[in-house]
């Protein structure tokens, strides 16, 4: 295809998309899959206590299930992706506090006025002098376009979004762009366990459901390395079920899964060896205990031993004044005992940690990360 055919392509599935979000579906209810309602981990008492203090009409046009919320965000400038009418901006905007930023950017023009409108009333509610939030009326995959500046944001988040743009290495390389160094994406998507054919590929409904644009899930490996971020840290995963006969036919053998992965953009410091950590405790809602992603829990005091990866990430993100780190061999101020790394037990793939979840004992709590958290005008 032509670059005109390509962009003429890309500008459907927008179309699609908006329509799909703005007309066709009014509530969660007329979901064909449960892409959009998956469950993940329970939501800690701080997040809980933000959204309460979201304004009625923001949350009322937010029909979404989670919030995408990694840790340690005080004073951090954090992007939302697909802000749709801003209940998560505002959400957060109370926990980076009012030396932090949120920028949200939504590409439905009638859910970022209502996101607008209530940027007093929240600054008023939180007790700030000035607002923290902006919102953008723009595309997630055309940043610059939007005016974001390079190396201007700490963390980018989105919730389901990005499997909704033709282009997914477009907008990686954007948030590359605009992260600063030590920065990261925290991001719930849909993949599919193989390439997609062409049928699922230009379903409409398929791409409304968050499925026709699931990325193959290697490919995110794939990307991430070529775009210069570290390797993809997989922090939840759970299969998407669907239900519709008809859809079933057309998707045959592939599966789909909902997964949360953390993108780090680190800084060229040479190689890091493994080593000894202790987390320090004390990150807002996760004084104890950091779950940081699939494959590593931090309890307050206790050693960890950690890939090169891992240390790489801890010791160059904003995480760093939160852990302690020595060589391994060195003897470590700690409260438990020690963990020690074996490298056949880290899970990349999001369909075996997803089935070995399955298997769990499942608990009937709140949730955040869930993917989708859809934003849709109504």
């Amino acid at each position: 295809a032509t670059p005109r055919d390509a962009e003429s392509q890309k500008a459907d599935i927008r179309k699609e998309v908006q329509n799909y979000y703005g007309q066709v579906l009014k509530t969660s209810k007329d979901l064909q899959t449960n892409a959009c309602v998956t469950v993940a981990r329970p939501v800690p008492k701080h997040i809980r206590e933000a959204l309460q203090n979201v304004h009625e009409e923001v949350t009322l046009r937010y029909y979404g299930c989670g919030l995408v919320t990694p840790e340690c965000l005080e004073n951090c400038w954090i992007l939302d992706l697909g802000s749709g009418s801003g209940r998560d901006c505002y959400a957060l905007s109370q926990l980076v506090g009012e030396k932090g930023h949120v920028t949200g950017i939504d590409m439905t023009e009638g859910q970022v006025e209502v996101a607008k409108k209530y940027l007093d009333y929240h600054m008023e509610k939180y007790g700030f002098q000035t607002s923290n939030v902006t919102f953008i009326h723009g595309y997630i995959e055309k940043l610059a376009e939007a005016g974001i500046q390079n190396e201007s944001y700490d963390i980018v988040i989105s919730n389901c979004v990005i499997n909704l743009v033709p282009d997914k290495e477009q907008v990686l390389q954007e948030v590359y762009r605009v992260l600063k160094h030590g920065g990261e994406l925290y991001f719930s998507d849909v993949y599919a366990s193989l390439e997609l054919p062409e049928e699922i590929k230009t379903h409409k409904v398929l791409w409304g459901e968050c499925l026709g644009g699931a990325l193959y899930w290697k490919d995110l490996f794939f990307l991430a390395q070529k775009i210069g971020f570290c390797p993809p840290r997989l922090v939840t995963a759970n299969l998407i079920t669907i239900q519709n006969k008809e859809l079933e036919r057309i998707i045959g053998d592939c599966r789909f899964v909902s997964a949360t992965f953390r993108l780090f953009k680190l800084p060229n410091t040479g190689p890091t060896e493994r080593c000894q950590t202790v987390y320090n405790g004390g990150i807002t809602g996760h004084e104890k205990q950091l779950i940081f992603d699939a494959n590593f829990t931090f309890k307050e005091g206790e050693i960890v031993e950690v890939d090169e990866d891992t240390a790489a990430v801890l010791k160059n993100s904003r995480f760093a004044q939160d852990f302690l780190f020595r060589p391994i061999g060195d003897k470590l101020p700690s409260s438990g005992g020690c963990f020690v790394l074996e490298s056949k037990d880290i899970i990349t793939d999001p369909f075996k940690l997803a089935e070995d979840s399955d298997k769990k004992p499942k608990c009937a709590s709140s949730v955040a990360g869930g993917c989708c958290g859809k934003k849709r005008s109504c």
